[in-house]
């Protein structure tokens, strides 16, 4: 068990346990404000944000292979699960929870299965653009679903974002004002104590001012909405609903969680370690350690669950070692479930709006869309398709329209790989592609190609038809074409009958036909094939140098035999 190893050999102290708690303590009070502002965002009662900071944080404690990554309710998956089940049921209603809870189960489910059949790889799959594209996009749904709450007005639920922003647009004078005070007050508030101290708990900080402001004025009379009656103690156990039908209706919502959710989890990790490296994080048990944390999570009234980018950060610059860190976090919302609860009846939700905002709008990652537009703009278009697509279609189809889109673009360019004429560069032994060194000599005698993928049924008339225009495209035909195949990893049945086909027309052409760098999977698929045999075993070199020399060699000593022909038929003639 991976938390077992932070004590084997005396290697857990104080003074490790003291840096955990107060990263814990840290984390905790920061926890405690987010966890009840996202369930308001999933659409589910304040409490079951708590509930989520329980069990699933000590067994992933408990299981995870990283030791900084702080699980609990996140905005993305919030968002996510909102847009899912709320086309199933009315947010906030116990069937609308029910369906939330049982969401949870099913993600747990299929992360579990990922992890038995190790399909951790199955995350790589999306894209980074399509990642950044999607979530820019849903950090505005995110924006956008907090006008009602950061305004004070009632909005009604309307199909597509832009029909929410023309309302509270249209509607803006409408606004209540000392609402919209709390929540600018609270973003400004939240972002100025950030910048002093980043591990200071200023969404908590705010949440107690707002909350006592809001208490002693009784601000509730004026029309600012509060969270009222929140429920005090532990979860208990108990089954959630379940049935074959909301099944079958949440599948498109788990899929999109369960892959979404694991690869910004695993993403956190993944920076943890490499910028700690003091443990190793293990994608597959990442997968187990939460999905069961999610499986167990439900039978606690705990809605899903995902890491959180900056409670991790938090918690790492607090100096946190070890999981114990998050035990700590999930005993600071213990407390508060027992002792507090009270006093989250006056909090305004117009605080929980800016804690919102304040957290989803470091989100849209406007550099990353610089980068890729000066890097590579395919990469670029996938991202602001993503983007528009999530904003127009909603969160489940424009992540499936990114991930289309990424698979379409690399088709096209899988099937159209980058095809070289290699050159020797004069006075060396390098060979190299003429269009960088225009200065080279190509030779009368060989002409040199070198292929920059496998060769699949995807690629290989494109290769057939690229040979065939370097070979005619010469003024004199080469004696030789030599295949640089260094960088062709792979071969499919369909690239072996190309290959055939431009062995067969090489030949007739009188063209033989030489390979170099051959890597040994390639090698025993052309041996098993009969190709090797076909071609001669004599035809395959090590190195272009080596080719070249045969070519050279060959017709060199080709032209030496014609001579020596000629001299002895002329002296034969004079013989006679």
């Amino acid at each position: 068990m991976p938390f077992i190893q932070n004590f084997k050999n005396g290697g857990y102290n104080a003074s490790i346990f003291k840096a955990d708690s107060i990263a814990g303590i840290t984390v905790g009070v920061i926890l405690i404000p987010q966890a009840i502002a996202y369930a308001l965002l999933m659409g589910v009662p304040p409490i079951y944000g708590l509930y989520a900071c329980l069990v699933p944080l000590i067994v992933y404690a408990l299981l995870g292979t990283s030791r900084q990554l702080s699980i609990g309710p996140v905005a993305v998956t919030a968002i996510l699960i909102m847009s899912g089940v709320s086309q199933l049921a009315t947010p906030f209603s116990e069937e609308f929870t029910q369906l939330v809870l049982f969401s949870g189960f099913l993600i747990g489910i299929v992360q579990v299965i990922m992890s038995m059949l190790r399909m951790g790889f199955l995350v790589n799959l999306i894209s980074q653009p399509v990642i950044s594209g999607f979530i820019s996009a849903a950090a505005i749904i995110i924006i956008v679903s907090q006008l009602e709450e950061s305004l004070g007005l009632a909005i009604p639920d309307f199909t597509y974002t832009h029909e929410t922003i023309w309302y509270a647009i249209s509607h803006f004078f409408d606004t209540n004002w000392i609402t919209f005070g709390i929540c600018l007050f609270a973003i400004v508030s939240i972002n100025l104590l950030k910048k002093w101290k980043r591990s200071f708990p200023g969404a908590l900080t705010i949440l107690v001012i707002t909350t006592l402001v809001t208490y002693f004025f009784n601000l509730q009379d004026k029309g600012v909405a509060i969270i009222k009656d929140v429920p005090s103690g532990l979860p208990s156990f108990s089954f959630p609903e379940m049935n074959y039908e909301n099944m079958v209706s949440l599948i498109p919502t788990v899929l999109t969680v369960t892959f979404i959710g694991y690869v910004g989890s695993i993403g956190i990790a993944k920076s943890l370690e490499m910028k700690n490296r003091d443990h190793i994080v293990r994608p597959n048990q990442e997968l187990l350690a939460l999905g069961i944390a999610k499986i167990i999570g439900v039978f606690f009234l705990a809605v899903p669950s995902s890491g959180s980018y900056s409670r991790t950060a938090i918690n790492d610059e607090a100096g946190g070692k070890t999981t114990i860190s998050s035990m700590i976090a999930a005993v600071m919302v213990v407390i508060s479930l027992l002792f507090l609860t009270s006093f989250f009846y006056y909090i305004p939700k117009s605080t929980l709006a800016a804690i919102i905002l304040v957290s989803v709008f470091g989100l849209i990652n406007f550099s990353e869309a610089k980068y890729l537009f000066r890097l590579r703009r395919r990469d670029f278009i996938v991202m602001i398709i993503t983007f528009v697509g999530t904003l127009v279609f909603g969160v489940e189809n424009g992540i499936f329209i990114g991930v289309i889109l990424s698979f379409v673009f690399l088709q096209y360019y899988s099937s159209r790989p980058h095809i070289a004429e290699l050159v020797n560069i004069p006075g060396t032994k390098y060979f190299r592609n003429i269009k960088r060194f225009p200065e080279a000599v190509q030779s009368e005698i060989y002409l040199i190609i070198r292929f920059d993928n496998q060769l699949y049924f995807g690629n290989a008339s494109f290769f057939k038809e690229a040979i065939q225009e370097y070979v005619t495209g010469r003024e004199q035909k080469p004696n030789f074409l030599i295949l640089d195949t260094t960088n062709m990893h792979d071969i499919d049945s369909t690239g072996l009958h190309i290959l055939e086909d431009i062995h067969g027309y090489l030949e007739g052409l009188g063209i033989q036909l030489l390979l170099s760098g051959t890597i040994g999977p390639v090698r025993d698929f052309l041996k098993r094939s009969g190709f090797t045999d076909k071609l001669g075993t004599d035809h395959y070199y090590l190195n272009i140098s080596d080719a070249v020399d045969y070519a050279e060699n060959r017709e060199l000593h080709e032209k030496v035999h014609e001579v020596a022909v000629q001299f002895n038929e002329k002296r034969r003639s004079f013989l006679d």
